[in-house]
């Protein structure tokens, strides 16, 4: 005698209901054959559906063992016996359980994207499947689009997707009227003559009566299982054309990689539908991540902005100049008192072979006048090389020569507040000023220079040193030398050359030095230190939205209860639900990380438009921190909701409506 498809021994089970156990089935044994057609019969709180539920491997006994071809079903882990589910058994359900967002096709499609078959595939065997139970109109309509009738043929082409070697049919004519009712049983009919093992689970004896064996429970106990010698075993042709189980399947077994990358595939789409049918919700999840992402993007940039403007000006006058102030240290008392920088140390500086060019500065206050126009400026006395030295560049005339210094020339450069304050827009080239009582002629004009801190309101004139001092100050000592050296040199090996020279010229050393590099240096470290300080309170925004998201899910889970039990009915594993909700997880961090991205470029723009010092500097590494933030915070907070709709009971499950 060949082995029993399905074998029952001592199987019981129980729940618990307060302080005490309710036995829903006791010591239930029992075979089924393949090919036959069973009715399980029995009154309300029989026992019959947990009896379906234990053969369709939905359910665990308490006590007992079940085998489904001689394999023993309590050895089984979770996975595998959605592999049972998807593989072996076809379920039809007396309220259809349809997913109510997907068409006809889709929902038969089912239980082979958890099998691995490609689109294709499973397509072109949904449309087959619903075109022989007659609904090739009705291919792409929703279940709130179908009768009663549509819905449960839907049901039974989902069933047979995966071959559905055998049908569980739970009170398949309940819910329908007379006629949908006997074309139900009709298709059941067709369904067994091709080799389908058939187990209905009826309270009523009528639809019992087409089945060739009778199994009645009361009390969760069989108490009678006879053959039925009145069934006519004829079908009314309504499932004519219907495939038999080992003609059914398509093909499975794909390529691992392959497999769960459809899966994957899939997953995401049903992700996608799922967040468009609650479009409001999706959007007030992404709300935290929006904010937080948009805060993120705009400090960074903002402060790479002003960072790069900073640098820039810095380095317009060169990252490797070093400025000689007399005294010990900024604020000395005594520095003014201090006279020891003279042209000798000019000289000595100029032949050092580190040196590129250098310049010294006399300053002063002076009250600039052309014609009945006056203001008060200051002065510079400078040498040749010193818009060179500072990166100063002309927007009129030119620099100083030589010949210039030589002969105390009566000469001018001034800036651009200058120019505007006493020349009103005219082109002062060429043009006589006087310096207190100094006539000079004005032979150039400086560019405006925009700085992050805000433009300069000061007048500033710069003269040939030998004429400020000769002929303006009255003195023979600098107040600072600026020294550029030349590219390739250290720094800090010329800082140090220049104060043992100055110091043995000196006799001491009554200076001090101040490097622009250490300065730029500074600049960074305290930009990116702030930047990280700001970023750091603007990633608080995502953590909050973080949370937004997982509460959200954790709903999401409890509305979507019953589709994850149907979902996990037709064979999905508890990695396929844990892979969906973590990818909607994501999918809602991602669609909020984009939208704060393009907001920030809004922002951006927007700034632009009152704040010309500084560009927002929006990096290809911060849109794309933007990114991988948006991913991680979905992974980490919506890994607790995944968890939680893998966990659940797909009983339970399909109990919520």
């Amino acid at each position: 005698m060949a082995m029993p498809l399905l074998e029952l021994r001592g199987i019981s089970r129980s729940f618990p209901a307060g302080d005490r156990d309710v036995t829903a089935l006791d010591d239930i044994t029992l075979t089924i054959r393949a090919g036959e057609m069973v009715a399980i019969v029995g009154a309300s709180g029989s026992g019959k559906s947990t009896l379906m539920n234990v053969l369709g491997c939905l359910d665990r006994p308490t006590q007992g063992s079940y085998s489904v071809a001689g394999q023993d079903t309590g050895t089984l882990d979770t996975d595998r016996l959605a592999s049972l589910r998807r593989d072996h058994f076809g379920f039809i359900f007396q309220r259809y359980h349809l997913l109510p967002h997907l068409d006809a096709v889709r929902n038969v499609e089912i239980p082979a994207v958890y099998a691995g078959v490609a689109p294709g595939e499973r397509r072109e065997r949904a449309a087959l499947l619903l075109t022989r139970l007659g609904l090739s109109d009705r291919l792409h309509h929703r279940p709130g689009q179908l009768s009663g009738g549509q819905q449960q043929r839907v049901s039974i082409a989902r069933a047979l997707m995966n071959g559905g070697a055998v049908i569980l049919a739970d009170e398949p004519t309940g819910a329908l009227d007379r006629a949908s009712g006997r074309e139900m049983l009709a298709i059941l009919h067709e369904l067994h003559h091709r080799g389908h093992t058939i187990i209905l689970v009826t309270h009523d004896r009528d639809v019992a009566s087409h089945a060739q064996r009778i199994i009645q429970l009361e009390d969760g106990r069989i108490v009678t299982d006879e053959e039925n010698r009145s069934i006519q075993g004829e079908g009314s042709g309504a499932g004519e054309d219907l495939p038999a189980p080992e003609e059914a399947p398509p093909e499975r077994g794909a390529h691992p990689v392959r497999a769960s990358w459809g899966r994957f595939v899939e997953a995401c789409k049903m992700a996608g539908i799922a967040l468009a049918a609650h479009r409001l919700r999706t959007l007030l999840t992404m709300l935290g991540i929006i904010i937080g992402i948009t805060a993120v993007v705009t400090v960074v940039a903002l402060g790479q902005g002003a960072r790069a403007k900073v640098i820039s000006d810095i380095s317009s006058m060169g990252t490797n100049v070093i400025d000689v102030y007399p005294g010990k240290d900024w604020g000395d008392e005594k520095a003014s008192s201090i006279r020891t920088l003279a042209p000798t140390d000019l000289t000595a500086l100029q032949q050092q072979g580190f040196v590129d060019s250098v310049t010294p500065v006399s300053a002063g206050a002076v009250l600039l006048r052309y014609r009945n126009v006056t203001a008060n400026a200051s002065v510079s006395g400078v040498g040749e090389q010193y818009f060179r030295v500072r990166g100063v560049e002309m927007v009129r005339g030119g620099g100083f020569r030589s010949d210039d210094l030589r002969r105390q020339a009566q000469v001018a450069v001034i800036d651009q507040n200058t120019a505007r304050k006493l020349f009103a827009g005219a082109d002062p080239l060429g043009e006589v000023l006087f310096l207190g009582n100094l006539p000079c002629r004005v032979i150039g004009v400086t560019k405006e220079k925009e700085s992050p801190f805000g433009n300069n309101q000061n007048l500033s004139v710069w003269l040939p040193y030998s004429a400020a001092q000769g002929r303006l100050l009255g003195r023979q000592y600098f107040d600072s030398f600026t020294v550029r050296v030349k590219e390739g040199f250290s720094n800090q090996v010329a800082e140090a050359n220049i104060v043992r020279l100055l110091t043995r010229l000196h006799g001491e050393k009554d200076f001090f030095t101040s490097s622009s590099d250490t300065i730029l240096k500074t600049v960074k470290k305290t930009t990116a230190t702030l930047t990280v300080l700001i970023s750091a309170i603007a990633v608080i925004s995502l953590v909050v939205g973080g949370i937004g998201v997982m509460n959200i899910m954790l709903v999401s889970v409890t509305e979507r209860t019953h589709e994850i039990g149907i979902r996990m009915a037709v064979g999905a594993r508890q990695s396929d639900i844990r892979q969906q909700f973590l990818i909607e997880a994501v999918l809602v961090c991602l669609g909020g990380g984009v939208i704060g991205i393009v907001l920030s470029y809004g922002v951006g723009f927007l700034f632009s438009l009152f704040v010309t010092a500084i560009v927002m500097k929006f990096s290809l590494l911060s849109l794309s921190s933007a990114f991988l933030c948006s991913t991680l915070i979905g992974v980490l907070f919506g890994f607790l909701p995944a968890r939680n709709a893998a966990r659940l009971d797909p009983i339970e499950a399909l109990a919520r409506e």
